[in-house]
């Protein structure tokens, strides 16, 4: 086997995945570029929701003995 065309099929495979490790690279970018633009125009005319906080219940003692009653009772 002759070096020389060992040398040539090494070049090849070295411009073939730099190639494709190229691509990826800038595929990947313009994916992650698309996302954001696409979340900055969804995000303009489709807003989404603010969520209220609710209120809480801050002496729910009558719930909770009314609870362990009915549990107490049906034992």
């Amino acid at each position: 086997m002759e070096i020389s065309l060992l040398k040539e099929g090494l070049f090849v495979m070295i411009i073939g995945m730099g190639t494709v490790f190229i691509f990826l690279s800038v595929m990947i970018l313009i994916m992650h570029l698309n996302s954001f633009i696409m979340q900055k125009v969804i995000n303009k005319y489709f807003p989404e929701e603010v969520l209220e906080n609710k209120k809480v219940q801050k002496n729910n003692d009558e719930e909770i003995a009314l609870a362990i009653a009915c549990a107490y009772a049906k034992l």
